[in-house]
């Protein structure tokens, strides 16, 4: 392995970090001067700044003819945003969920997740698919500003801090777009670096396109989180990682069978496992949303956990391990029952109100 493709890996961290904490200053600040609450510019602005990668490697596949590309890049993006951004975020900090997600945001990313599921049945999806996806798009985005219009709710109040023209229109949405192409390298680079890392250790093809493309492309909403989270902007983390997974299928899924002359074929494989966990994960953050309106740490550690347990799965299937079977009865008949025994008994007592109290949004 070259020293530049080292040197680029951590470049390409520092870019991440560095542009994540310019976006949030930016979207922050635009947030306050527009009078618009920071949960619906994470689920709009700063979602879709940070799904950029996806929607280049996407469309770019489709255009040299490789749209199952895109698939695999959009299903595991969204299974990596729920179950380590999410995760990882609560383990920073507990994450208050706003009813708005509760009752709109997450209804509609099932309700995606499910249609692209059952696009997908017949093995491809389709240009007409991608039609109804983009549609589905612009009618997500008309609730969202019929409710930016509609809120009379002040969002949080930013502490004065910095030079003068820090607070100028031009300058905010210059952070935002600087902070957005910094995200955007940093994370061409780090991946860059990964795959190279990958190879070297003889991980094959499929796994480097499950894991380490779809965490790649999902960087830029991983450290957008963590950070937002850091400092004290909650809502845009969580609305940032909902927004993200419903534009990776509204959007980037949408375009890219409407690109492509042929569609989104679906592979078999991803069809029998890939696609229903990826709505399984989106299913399974809604108890967690309801019970208290917070994602605690314990919460936050089983979806690192279960995100982990899918990389290991990948891997053992990958290379035809002897340990697969043994994982795969341990995770079937153990963990996912204890999960669901854990998150069911948390439901029962918020549903029957011995559950703790919505808290009110942090202030920032």
């Amino acid at each position: 392995m070259s020293a530049t493709t080292i040197i680029l890996f951590i470049l390409g961290l520092v870019l991440l970090l560095g542009g994540a904490d310019v976006l949030i200053r930016g979207a922050s600040a635009i947030a306050v001067r527009l009078g618009i609450s920071p949960l619906l510019i994470g689920l709009t602005i700063v979602s879709l700044g940070t799904s950029a990668p996806e929607i280049a490697v996407s469309v770019t596949s489709a255009f040299q003819g490789q749209a199952d590309m895109a698939l695999g890049n959009v299903v595991g993006s969204n299974i990596f945003n729920i179950l380590a951004i999410l995760g990882a975020s609560a383990l920073v900090a507990p994450l208050v969920v706003q009813r708005q997600l509760i009752r709109l945001d997450v209804p509609i990313m099932i309700l995606a997740a499910l249609a692209a599921y059952v696009m997908a049945l017949d093995g491809t999806i389709s240009t007409l698919d991608g039609s109804l996806l983009l549609a589905g798009l612009a009618g997500y985005t008309f609730l969202l500003i019929r409710i930016a219009r509609r809120s009379t709710d002040a969002p949080p109040e930013m502490p004065e801090s910095g030079p003068p023209w820090m607070g100028k229109l031009g300058v905010q949405l210059g952070m935002i777009v600087a902070g957005l192409g910094l995200l955007v390298l940093g994370s061409r680079w780090l991946v860059d670096g990964a795959v190279a890392f990958a190879r070297l250790l003889g991980v094959s093809d499929l796994v480097i396109g499950l894991t380490i493309v779809a965490v790649g492309t999902s960087l830029p909403e991983l450290a957008t989180s963590i950070l937002a989270v850091a400092k004290g902007q909650r809502d845009i983390a969580v609305g940032n990682a909902i927004g993200s997974n419903t534009l990776n299928l509204l959007i980037v899924l949408g375009a890219t069978a409407v690109v492509s002359p042929s569609g989104v074929p679906v592979a078999a494989e991803a069809l029998s496992f890939d696609l229903p966990v990826m709505v399984a994960v989106c299913v399974a953050c809604l108890p967690s949303f309801i019970t208290g309106s917070v994602i605690s740490r314990w919460e936050g550690a089983f979806f690192v956990g279960y995100y982990i347990a899918y990389t290991i799965f990948l891997v053992l299937s990958s290379q035809a391990h002897s340990g697969l079977d043994l994982f795969s009865r341990m995770m079937l008949w153990f963990v996912i029952p204890l999960t669901i025994a854990v998150f069911a008994f948390s439901l029962i007592q918020e549903l029957r109100g011995k559950g703790p109290k919505t808290p009110a949004s942090p202030k920032s």
